[in-house]
Parts: structure tokens; sequence; C-alpha cells
């Protein structure tokens, strides 16, 4: 919905919200339903009411547990029924400066504002573990944002017992508590304060008569900025950039001006607005977001102007360049078959409002934003949070690599006549192994991330992953491909619950990168999950299909592998038994299947080395 897209008019959303929030539930999109707990250290009422459109425009459907006032302590380490009952799948604590109980003094000695600060960040840390051990779910704390005024002005910034530095100090605690913790995530009320403008971001009359931490002016800005790391946080990220080139990337029209006319560089204050955003552009390579040309042109024109000796982008920070004259909405969605991403994946950046209009209208669910003028290019993409990180991994780091070595295969393909052949000469390698501690992460951001290749959309926490991982109850593999060009990283996740009365697995998760389809990792992966079914005296596997919007490619996957779809009376059984884990369990449309492991043919593999 454009309304809860940046730049957004604050004033209408506060008072449209109930009529925005029925247009949103009416528009038959299929949401994740997700209980969060919000433990405020303020009035939280309003801020949740617009937290729930933004969630909502996100494809999360949020049910919210609301602590009292400033009860927000009490409720994280005394455990209420209410709170133990709601079952949180994340939990929010909403506090703020005026809600720091050891502040010091001027003049204050150092050892006494150690002591504050020691005592301060004990506090909390004591809240987030108890939190942690007790409801196992992701946390969300805010920072601190600066006090509104300073007794001591700018030296406050300097002396231990100035408040400013007080607040920095904390802050850094709390990031580093951060970085050294998963599932626990900072909300950086301090930059958002600032950039919002701390003098009209606190707003004292509204904190004496109604205790609203700040203006209520700010709330959508507050609530929009958190709503980006929950989205992340359940996998609603965008995954790739498709970027129109004339007047996007560059000032001027190539094919008209030629390449050497073309405002980019140093030379004059557009070129330099252009080379700006360019570099952005190129920064959001290193958190693994996909660039990807998408222009009207000549492709030899798009290449002169990409070659640019000023340019801060080039050809190979691509994955793909589509410069032609078809329609940019359907040379959008043929970069997204070609690199085996959803459309609704992307963000798509044009200077050009009537191409905007038609990509929006013909790709459901790709985000394309008012750039505005090139000046406002960068805070608008930016402010939308499209790419919130929550944690950077190697795989993340590598992306463009790996997107880049699969066009190379890609190209290799075509010259082979014989597809088996073809991937015998990848020269593939599989490591496939039980989860372990050093991929719990990546473990994790799969679960959030993968919707096509995935069979149960079955979301896992860290905590998740670790829980199972320890449990003798459950088999639990991941695959990691190489070939010839290189590492395809962590791809595919199998994790299935033993039932040792009926000699059965149950697959409760099967999902895999779609960066990776058709090589036969899929084939490597069950002979794995039988190997190890028979290891512990099992004799049937049992696979689960729940549809969803995005993964009806394998809606036929468990067939296609030998298993045997089992009747209706049995499957309804199953699934009776399966929405204890997965509310997907009972969709119209599921299917569950099994596999006698006493005679079924293995290995099925026949193209990948195993190394286990």
């Amino acid at each position: 919905m454009k309304e809860l897209e940046y730049p957004f008019d604050s004033e209408y959303i506060l008072k449209k919200s109930k009529a925005i929030r029925r247009q949103l539930l009416a528009d038959g999109t299929s949401r994740a339903h997700k209980h969060i707990a919000v433990l405020g250290g303020s009035t939280t009422h309003d801020f949740i009411r617009i937290l729930e459109l933004f969630l909502l425009n996100y494809g999360i459907e949020p049910e919210f547990y609301e602590s009292e006032y400033a009860r927000y302590y009490q409720d994280a380490m005394f455990d209420p029924e209410e709170l133990i009952s709601f079952g949180p799948d994340l939990i929010y604590i909403h506090t703020g400066y005026r809600n720091i109980e050891n502040l010091p003094s001027p003049g204050m000695s150092r050892d006494d504002v150690n002591a504050m600060l020691d005592a301060e960040f004990g506090r909390f840390k004591g809240m987030w573990e108890h939190l942690a051990a007790r409801y196992q779910c992701p946390v969300i704390q805010n920072n601190f944002e600066y006090p509104f005024y300073r007794i001591m002005g700018n030296y406050e910034a300097v002396d231990p017992s100035g408040r400013v530095r007080y607040v920095n100090r904390l802050n850094e605690l709390f990031a580093d508590y951060a970085a050294g913790h998963e599932a626990f995530y900072i909300h950086d009320i301090n930059y958002l304060s600032a950039a919002y403008g701390l003098d009209k971001w606190i707003d004292p009359a509204f904190w004496n008569m109604y205790k609203y931490m700040c203006s209520m002016q700010a709330i959508p800005e507050f609530a929009f900025s958190l709503s980006h790391i929950i989205k992340a946080v359940w996998g609603r990220n965008k995954k790739a950039l498709a970027l129109d080139l004339d007047n996007t990337l560059w000032g001027g029209i190539v094919g008209d001006d030629g390449p050497e006319n073309l405002e980019i560089g140093q030379e004059t204050a557009v070129a330099e607005t252009y080379t700006e955003f360019q570099t952005y552009l190129k920064e959001q390579k290193s958190i693994g977001v996909l660039l990807n040309v998408d222009s009207k042109n000549d492709e030899a024109n798009a290449m002169a102007g990409l070659e640019h000796p000023d340019g801060v982008l080039r050809p190979d920070d691509f994955i793909e360049i589509r410069a032609n004259w078809d329609p940019k909405d359907r040379n959008l969605t043929d970069i997204a078959s070609a690199i085996n991403i959803l459309p609704d994946s992307f963000v798509f950046v044009d200077d050009n409002p009537a191409e905007r209009m038609i990509v929006e209208e013909q790709v459901p669910g790709v985000s394309v934003p008012d750039i505005g003028q090139p000046e406002e290019y960068i805070r608008r993409i930016d402010k939308n949070g499209y790419f919130e990180v929550i944690g950077l991994s190697d795989d993340d780091k590598q992306r463009n690599t790996m997107y880049k070595a699969n066009a190379e295969r890609a190209h290799m393909q075509a010259a082979y006549s014989d597809y088996h052949e073809y991937l015998l000469g990848l020269q593939m390698t599989a490591h496939i192994a039980p989860f372990e501690p050093l991929y719990y992460n990546r473990i994790s951001q799969l679960t959030n991330k993968s919707n096509q290749f995935n069979l149960t959309t079955l979301r896992c926490t860290v905590a998740d992953i670790e829980r199972y991982a320890s449990d003798d109850g459950y088999i639990t593999l991941y695959g990691q491909l190489s070939d010839k060009f290189g590492d395809n990283g962590i791809v595919s996740l199998v994790m299935g619950e033993i039932d040792p009365d009926a000699q059965a697995l149950h697959i409760r998760l099967w999902l895999m990168s779609c960066r990776v389809l058709k090589r036969d990792m899929e084939c490597a992966m069950l002979d794995a999950v039988v190997d190890a079914a028979r290891a512990h005296g099992l004799k049937t596997v049992y696979g689960y299909y729940f549809p969803t919007a995005k993964n009806g490619m394998v809606r036929e996957f468990y067939r296609s592998m030998g298993f045997t779809e089992v009747d209706e009376e049995e499957t309804n059984r199953k699934l009776a038994g399966a929405s204890a884990w997965s509310g997907a369990g009972t969709a119209a449309g599921s299917t569950v299947w099994s596999l006698d492991i006493t005679s079924a043919k293995t290995p099925c593999n026949t193209v990948i080395g195993i190394n286990t």
C-alpha cells in the first residue's frame, strides 16, 4: 500500500488508521499470523495501533500482548500467566531515555559513573537472559535517544558524568551484547530520533500528560522503523534491485547524448549526485543484494554507459543486464526467472513514473518506490528498509559472486546436449551433516527466506534450530554444495521427527535454495535422510506438503522422489497431528506422502560426490 511507504504522511496514517486496517485485511493477502509481546516503559497503545498497519502491509498479521504502563521489567522477569499463555513469537521492549533508572549527576566521579553504568546494563541484561531462557523467541530492544536538555552543554559529550556520554556508553554495551547473541536485535532509536530531529521527537507535554515516549507525530516513523526488523526476522526482506539506467544511474540519455557526455563523476554537482547513488548501490552488494539492469536501451549503448571511466558500477557488478526495447515488466520477470527468485523479491528503481506504474501494475508484489529527484534517490530507497540487515553471514557477503557463478553454469549448460552429462561436468560435491552450531544462524535464515522450494514453510529462530539439533527425537541435516565454479554455501535443509512406536520419520522441514534447482541436490538429501532413518531402525518416511502462494513448484515433489500419496483417512489423521507444529497443516490442498525405506531403491543421487 503506497500510503505506508516512505515518504508517507504521518498525520494521514494517524487519522485514517482504522480505514487503512480495514482495507489491508480485505485485500485477500495470505499473511503469517504472529504473536508479538510489547513490554512498554511508556504508553504503547497508539504505537501498537500504527505498528500493526506496517506489519499487515509486509504480509504479517500480528496479535499483540501489551503490558500495563511501565510494567516492562515486571512482565519480563516475573512470568505473568497472561504472557505465558500468550506464547509470544517475538518480544519487543519499548523503553527509552526516561526508563534509565541509574543516571549520573554532573561532577560525579568516574568510578561512581562506572558503577551506575554496570548496574543499569546489568538490569537490562538480566531481563534479556531471562526472556531468552523462558520464551526462546527473538527479542528486540530499543537503545536510547539523547536527553532533550544538556546541563553542561557540549561538555555533556566529554565529561564522564555527562548524560550524553553516558547514553553513548550504554548504547555501546547494548550493541556489544546484540553482536554476541543470536535472535537479539537492537532497534536504533538513537539514530532514528536524530534523523527525525530530537526537538521534534521528544514532546515533554505528551510525556507529562500521557506518558508517550515520543511525540504523536513521530509514532509512524518509530513504528515503521521497528517493522523493518520484524519483517526481516520473518523473511520478508527484498532480495534484488532492478535498475533503470538513463537519468537513474547517470544523468542524461546515453543513446542521445553519448557516453562521453553523461553526468557522472566529480565535475558537476549533478554528476556527484549520481556518483554517490552508484556508490550506495555498489555498497548494497556487500550485504547480499543482487544488482540487475532493466533498461530500454540498445545493449551496446548501455554497456558503454556502464563502462564510463568515472562510473562506480561496472557491468560485472550486475547479475543480469536486460537492455532492450521490451516492456520493463517483462524484463523484470525474465530476470527473476533467470536467477531463480520470485518477481516479488525485487525493488524496481526508475526515474520515469509511467514505467514505475506499469511495472507496479503488471508484477504483483514488486516494490516500486517513488524515488523523487536524484538527490532524494538514496534516502527514499534506504528509508523503506527493503534490505534490513539483522545478521550478516558469509553467504550474504558472497551472494553476488554465487549468482554470477550461476550465470556461468547456465552458459556451460548451453554447450551440452545431454543434461546428465552437464551435471557430471559441473563436478559437484556436497557436504551433508547434522545441524551444527557454526551454521545455526544461516540455517535459521534459510527457513525464513526460502519460499519456493519449501514443503512446509516452517519458520525457525536460532533457538528453535538449536533445540531441534540437540533433541535425539529429531534427525537434522544440512547440505552444502560446491562445484567447479565455486561454493554455493548451505543450500538445503531437512529436519524430521522420529516416531519410535511407528518406526517412522515425519519430515517437518524440507527446503532448498532456488539457486541450485535442477542439480539433483534433492536426491543427495533424500539419500542422506534414508540412510539416517535406517540407522535409527525406522521403516517409513512421511513427507508433508502444505500449499502456499509461492511453493506450487513442489506440489508433486514427493511423487517425483518415489513417495506414495497416502489415502484420505490417513492424510486427515496425519494433518491433525501436524497442526500442533504448523498452522499450515490444515490448509486446503495439503498432502501427506510415505516412502517404505525397507525396499526403497538408493542411492537416488548419481551426479554429486558426497562428504558426510
